[in-house]
């Protein structure tokens, strides 16, 4: 079932292939097992899970610059979007950071076979690296504001209505509404300091 929504839910969007979506299957999986015990997502139903989770991450994926790039995913939970888009983009490097010391465990062991993706259990402030694109979904925008600039030029971010506040430091392009509905947006920006 899982295959399939995926499948129809990206028609005319992306392509993946069978390995590919396999590996999303693989993931989902084990999310659901998971879940049971850490409450990693509350979206419980299949149909909303691919929607929220997997689309809109490869969605973003599509989006990014074609070029091999450093991603950064700040707190990836469950790891969206970073997953799905290291899944998507082999050519880049992705990390995925997440405080919560439990949810980094499930980000280890879900991320075991992608060559692409490391995790870093830590808060963002302490990454003390650079990256070309920072990610985010379900981080506040006076979260994200501390630390945004400090670790990328460009920001692609799932975020609701809500535009994201001046004071981030970025310029920001249209946001580009999400396919599937519910006023979610893509936002992507570029830090005025590049």
């Amino acid at each position: 079932m899982f295959a399939e929504l995926l499948a129809q839910k990206l028609t005319g969007i992306v392509h993946l292939t069978a390995d590919q979506i396999a590996t999303l299957e693989n993931h989902y999986q084990l999310l659901a097992r998971w879940n049971r015990v850490l409450n990693l997502t509350s979206v419980r139903s299949v149909e909303e899970t691919v929607e929220r989770h997997y689309c809109e991450s490869l969605f973003l994926g599509v989006h990014l610059p074609p070029d091999p790039l450093r991603i950064v995913d700040v707190g990836s939970g469950a790891g969206f979007p970073g997953i799905p888009v290291a899944i998507l983009r082999p050519d880049c490097a992705v990390t995925l950071v997440e405080a919560h010391a439990r949810k980094a465990v499930f980000l280890r062991e879900s991320s075991r076979k992608l060559r692409n993706l490391r995790v870093l259990a830590h808060r963002a402030e302490d990454v003390g690296e650079s990256f070309d694109v920072v990610t985010s979904r379900a981080v506040s925008y006076a979260d994200l504001r501390k630390i945004l600039k400090e670790l990328g030029h460009r920001a692609d971010l799932l975020t609701g209505g809500e535009a994201p506040p001046a004071e981030m430091g970025f310029d920001w392009q249209k946001p580009i509404p999400l396919p599937w509905g519910r006023q979610r947006f893509l936002r992507t920006g570029v830090s005025r300091e590049t």
